[in-house]
């Protein structure tokens, strides 16, 4: 017998692909539909060098609202992905009050 075990490479591949993180459905749209909220409402979700915790909530909320009336789903599917976007829209606005 020998001590030598086979690798299949289109199977190794395949399985790093799969174990990338995949982008939720409608992330882009979500992270739009913030941004327009922060521009109308005039409420910013990074201030004095502080989150604003119940801005980016709000926001969540208005874009969830749209979210599961685009694609569906659950509440909490929904809030998932706009909390995601509104998070990420509020460290990019401190990383732009930072420089």
């Amino acid at each position: 017998m020998s001590n030598r075990r086979s690798l299949s490479w289109s199977a190794a591949l395949r399985d790093v692909r799969a174990d990338r993180t995949k982008v939720p459905a409608g992330l882009l749209s979500a992270t739009a539909r913030i941004d327009f909220t922060v521009r109308a409402t005039r409420r910013p979700l990074y201030v004095a060098g502080r989150f604003d915790r119940a801005a980016i909530m709000s926001a969540a909320a208005k874009a969830a609202h749209a979210h599961q009336e685009r694609f569906g789903g659950t509440w909490a599917e929904a809030m998932s992905v706009c909390l995601t976007a509104a998070w990420c829209a509020a460290k990019l606005a401190r990383h732009m009050a930072a420089h």
